[in-house]
């Protein structure tokens, strides 16, 4: 048995999104195996290093040098980019390995795997020590992208990205409309109690505080979902500020023990690093408001924004006096963040309890809308309850106070998709992007409604607008990508869905807007393959549905029908699976049973309604049935 140990470069490769490949097309994807060894060979071989072994859909190398690894790496990433099939994620570190027989095993390994894993797709990633090995080479640029602690590493790793031409950018790109010196991001404030469920608190502290700098006509606010992707990344701020596009970042510390506080927060100029702002705050838990408006009050005089009269009332104005009633408020929040069907489950009862403690909590019931609406939109828990509620409780927060524009906006969300009365609805999202421009959700509720008056160019601008201010969520991104549908712009849509899949390879709205597009572009092939893996990766009504209808309307009707056998075998499908079954007979052409079912999600009033006509369309089923104007005069739209 040969046995040694040395210093050694070792690099680990990964082909992105392989799982989701070999479900989308098994002879394809060794066929994408095959040329990634054909890649890979002949550079390692070129740079003097040794091929150690495939793991999967990676492959493992070690190299002398570190800069033999690196431009080994940059020559794969190269090659890779122009083969176009396929994006490697590349990690390498230099460490002490034991090399026996034909392996290599050690930390050396281990730290060059996680760093492997946690590059961005298209990008080499690398350790501090490689860093230091390459920093006067030739050729090479690095940028420091963040510190980490990788699993089953002892120690804090320092990452950087070596900038190689051709390499994917890992900071979204830069977007128009956002002036940074008037723009900013809240980072999650970090919970330094000894207790880890406060974390419900100290991310309720950051999400007031963007709340209420969001009301601020001036200034551009990043959007939640964005500023938390970066929660528990110990990144360059300066990164983060340039992956954002903002001129400030706040950031923040919560210790709570029992009723006192201890909070600090910093202001950060992006452009050069300084400290606008920084205080330290050790109060009771009853001066938690205080300490929010104080906080923001001075964000904004550092930013040189002034808040008088009227507009400083309504800006400081609280939602409740009662701290009880706020604590259970911000543990719903918690979980409704979560985005889960039993998130929201649980978000209704922690909002059902802070609102019996204060009966006249406005910010409540509009949350608690908002839980109801999204348990009935996303067909995760179809009771006849759930509608009323949903009702009562947007209505309920409008009456205790317009001033916050959440009240509007679950307003216009009932009006829009559950009572399908736009012109009332546009007025409700207007209203709330008068409180709050900053609203990502509100733009894109408002260029809905545009859309579907064929104002087009404004809606596109509303939906670029929202992804300007929400950039790094998904979920933002998924409804941006309504308007391009609606509006009948396939190339939109298309790199929508490339833009989500390049995110999250295994979300399935990327697939679901990709095989629109293609769709809408008559490429019937890519259409059917990206429905397909929208259905696998998330297998309910909405995205069977999608994929029974493109099916049918690719002239495939055997599968078209399996899809509809599916759907029906689900629970619960008579509750809120009817417009998905009436599209897919539609798409074979059996109007008959199309038009059963239509009736029956007309009874059930299901949201998805509201674009049966532009799915009819779209599904190239002839519209001269006079049971189609019929149809849709008794949806009785309101315009």
């Amino acid at each position: 048995m040969l046995k040694s140990r040395q210093l050694a470069a070792i690099m680990f490769t990964d082909i992105v999104g392989f799982t989701a490949f070999m479900g989308r097309d098994e002879q394809k994807t060794f066929e994408i195996l095959d040329k990634n060894r054909k890649i890979h060979k002949p550079i390692i071989n070129e740079f003097n290093g040794k091929w150690i072994k495939e793991l999967g859909d990676g492959v493992m190398a070690s190299f002398n040098t570190v800069s033999d690894a690196v431009n080994a790496a940059i020559k794969i990433q190269e090659a890779c980019n122009a083969a176009k099939d396929f994006k490697l994620r590349i990690g390498i570190h230099l460490g002490e390995v034991v090399f026996e027989n034909d392996d290599v095993f050690g930390d050396g390994v281990n730290i060059a795997a996680r760093i492997q894993s946690a590059a961005h797709p298209g990008s080499i990633f690398i350790s501090e020590v490689v860093n230091q090995n390459i920093t006067n080479k030739k050729g090479i640029e690095t940028q420091f992208v963040r510190e980490d602690i990788l699993k089953n590493v002892s120690q804090p790793i320092k990452m950087f990205r070596v900038m190689s031409a051709g390499s994917e950018n890992i900071l979204p790109e830069k977007k128009a409309g956002i002036v940074p010196g008037k723009s900013i991001a809240v980072l999650p404030f970090v919970n330094m109690s000894n207790d880890e469920e406060q974390e419900y608190f100290s991310d309720g502290i950051t999400e007031e505080i963007i709340n209420m700098l969001a009301q601020v006509s001036q200034l551009t606010v990043m959007g939640r979902t964005s500023s938390f992707a970066f929660k528990g990344k110990n990144m360059d701020l300066k990164l983060i500020g340039e992956a954002l596009n903002v001129g400030y970042l706040l950031e923040g510390s919560v210790r709570r023990s029992g009723n006192t506080l201890r909070i600090t927060a910093q202001l950060i100029n992006v452009a050069n690093g300084s400290h606008l702002y920084s205080e330290k705050f050790d109060r009771e838990l009853k001066d938690i408001f205080d300490i929010q408006d104080e906080i923001s009050e001075k964000i904004l005089n550092a930013v040189k924004i002034k808040l008088l009269g009227e507009d400083k009332d309504a800006f400081l104005k609280k939602n409740t006096d009662n701290l009880e009633a706020h604590e259970l408020y911000l543990k719903g929040v918690f979980h409704i963040n979560k985005f889960t069907p039993d998130g929201l489950i649980k978000a209704i009862e922690y909002l059902d309890a802070a609102i019996l403690l204060d009966a006249n909590y406005a910010l409540a019931y509009a949350q608690l809308s908002f839980c109801y609406v999204s348990l009935l939109d996303f067909n995760w828990l179809a009771t006849e309850e759930l509608l009323p509620k949903a009702k009562t409780a947007a209505r309920k927060a409008l009456q205790l106070n317009d001033k916050i524009f959440e009240s509007h906006l679950n307003v216009g969300r009932i009006l829009l998709h559950q009572e399908w009365n736009v012109r009332d609805a546009m007025d409700a999202y207007k209203k709330a992007l008068a409180i709050n421009p900053n609203s990502a959700e509100t733009h894109v509720q408002l260029a809905m409604c545009l859309a579907l008056y064929d104002r087009c160019e404004e809606a596109m601008e509303h939906a670029k607008l929202a992804e300007t201010l929400d950039p790094i969520s998904i979920f933002n991104l998924f409804f941006v990508g309504i308007i391009p549908y609606m509006c009948n712009r396939p190339q939109e849509l298309l790199a929508i869905g490339k833009k989500l899949i390049e995110m999250e390879p295994n979300f399935w709205a990327g697939h679901l807007w990709a095989s629109s597009g293609y769709f809408i572009l008559e490429q019937c092939d890519e259409a059917i393959s990206e429905s397909e893996m929208a259905a696998k990766l998330n297998p309910g009504t909405w995205t069977l549905g999608v994929l029974g209808w493109t099916y049918g309307s690719c002239g495939d009707t055997f599968k078209a029908k399996e899809v509809i056998d599916k759907i029906k075998a689900q629970e619960g499908y008579e509750r809120f699976a009817n417009n998905s079954l009436a599209g897919v007979y539609m798409s074979i052409g059996e109007l008959d049973n199309a038009f059963k079912y239509y009736d029956r999600a007309l009874e059930n009033l299901e949201a998805q309604l509201l674009f049966a006509e532009m799915n009819a369309r779209y599904s190239r089923t002839p519209m001269d049935d006079p049971r189609f104007k019929e149809f849709f005069d008794k949806m009785n739209v309101v315009y």
